[in-house]
């Protein structure tokens, strides 16, 4: 399958490990992989913070580039639930274009979270992945509310070879982080994140994992401030990596 990745921001400039991740993992599989040069920012961070007109522009630019995709792989559930929840609104009730809407409605099954692509498009459960090490996975707001992915991202955990998956208490808590949320509410945000992070040291696990960035660059940031000891690694790294090619 021809597959385009949408790398987001926050992978682009801070995490462009979680795309070189994504890409090994889908040519192992024996898939095309394509980067759109064109694409920039999804319009999230402009749609939550009020600025809806600056966000149609990305949503055009978006339709755009991908317009001629078979398939868009994102390796972010807060910016695929944006995609597929979001621009619909934007294009009906912001742009008033129906021309834009009917883009935007036709592109959206199309458009796929990295696991959710792996799990439900492919129907994996099993990407030949060994990582050994003790782990235990954050389920990220959107991924369980806006895009409900259920227990898709933990099958392929569960069928990594080598790995110790050790399951998270009260795991449909939020971190705290939430885009702009943290900025705004910093004390709530970090008393959320404390909960969390008390959570995952009760696991003894080495590494959290999770399918968005943002949320583990909030969690940890948390705990290298502490000096646990404990780190994260996107899912995609985890998926990434085997026996014959390590992923640190």
């Amino acid at each position: 399958m021809r597959v385009s990745l949408f790398i987001t921001c926050i992978n682009d400039s801070l995490f462009p490990d979680t795309g070189r991740a994504v890409v090994r993992v889908l040519e192992r599989l024996g898939h095309q992989v394509e980067f759109p040069l064109a694409q920039t920012c999804c319009g999230q961070m402009h749609h939550n913070s009020g600025y809806h007109d600056d966000a149609v522009g990305l949503v055009r630019r978006f339709v755009d580039t991908f317009q001629d995709a078979e398939a868009i792989v994102i390796p972010s559930t807060s910016c695929t639930a944006m995609v597929r929840g979001q621009y619909p609104y934007l294009a009906q009730h912001v742009a008033k274009d129906e021309g834009l809407l009917r883009a935007v409605e036709a592109m959206a099954p199309r458009v796929f979270e990295f696991s959710e692509f792996l799990t439900q498009k492919l129907g994996l459960s099993d990407v030949g992945a060994y990582y050994p090490h003790r782990v235990t996975y954050h389920s990220s707001c959107n991924s369980l509310r806006s895009l409900n992915l259920g227990d898709g991202p933990l099958t392929l955990l569960r069928h990594v070879s080598g790995i110790d998956l050790v399951e998270l208490p009260n795991n449909r808590e939020c971190c705290g982080f939430g885009g702009t949320f943290a900025v705004k509410n910093a004390e709530t945000s970090t008393a959320m994140l404390t909960d969390k992070m008390r959570h995952i040291l009760s696991t003894g696990a080495e590494i959290c994992t999770a399918g968005d960035n943002s949320c583990l660059m909030h969690i940890g940031g948390g705990l290298s401030r502490q000096r646990t000891g404990v780190r994260t690694v996107h899912l995609a790294q985890i998926l990434a990596s085997t026996a014959e090619e390590p992923w640190a």
